[in-house]
C-alpha cells in the first residue's frame, strides 16, 4: 500500500456516497419515455439555465438536490433535464443542444426558466410549476403529487 492509498480511498468514498444520493438525470426524451413506460412512472422535465438563472439555481440547490426530495422523487419519477447554460465553461455538446431545443419547441416555446413539468409516461403534460419562494421541500412534494390524479 503506497502513501496515497488512504487519500484515494477517501476521495473515492466521497464520490460514491454523493452518486448514491443524486438524481439520475436523463437528457434524452426518448430514453426518459422508455424508462417511464418500463417503470410505470411519470417524468419530471426540468428546464433550467443552470449557470445564469438565479431562480433555477435556487430551486436546484434548495429543493431538487435535498436528500428528502431525492428520496421521494427517485421512487416516483424519471428525471429529464433540459439545460441551457450560457457560460463557455459549461458548454454542452451540439447534439445535446439540439435535443434541448426540440424539448423546448415541444414543451417550453416561450423559453421560461425555471419550469418543472410533470409528464405521463406517454409525454403528455399533467402539470407545471416553476420556482416558488413560498414552497419548501415538503411543499414541492405536495405540489408534484397533486398532479398524480390527472
Amino acid at each position: 500500500m503506497n502513501k496515497y492509498s488512504p487519500i484515494l480511498f477517501i476521495i473515492f468514498s466521497v464520490f460514491s456516497f454523493y452518486s448514491i444520493y443524486a438524481q439520475d438525470w436523463k437528457y434524452d426524451l426518448d430514453e426518459a419515455l422508455a424508462l417511464a413506460k418500463q417503470k410505470d412512472q411519470k417524468i419530471v422535465l426540468f428546464f433550467t439555465g443552470s449557470d445564469w438563472c438565479p431562480p433555477c439555481i435556487k430551486l436546484e440547490k434548495k429543493v431538487l438536490s435535498s436528500k428528502e426530495f431525492e428520496d421521494f422523487a427517485d421512487q416516483k419519477y424519471v428525471w429529464l433535464k433540459a439545460d441551457f447554460p450560457k457560460r463557455r465553461k459549461n458548454k454542452i455538446s451540439k447534439e445535446q443542444k439540439e435535443k434541448n431545443k426540440a424539448l423546448a419547441k415541444r414543451y417550453n416555446r416561450r423559453m421560461v426558466f425555471p419550469v418543472i413539468l410533470i409528464l405521463n409516461k406517454n409525454g403528455v403534460v399533467l402539470g407545471a410549476t416553476g420556482y416558488r419562494r413560498d414552497l419548501d421541500v415538503h411543499g414541492y412534494i405536495s405540489l408534484l403529487t397533486s398532479f398524480d390524479s390527472f
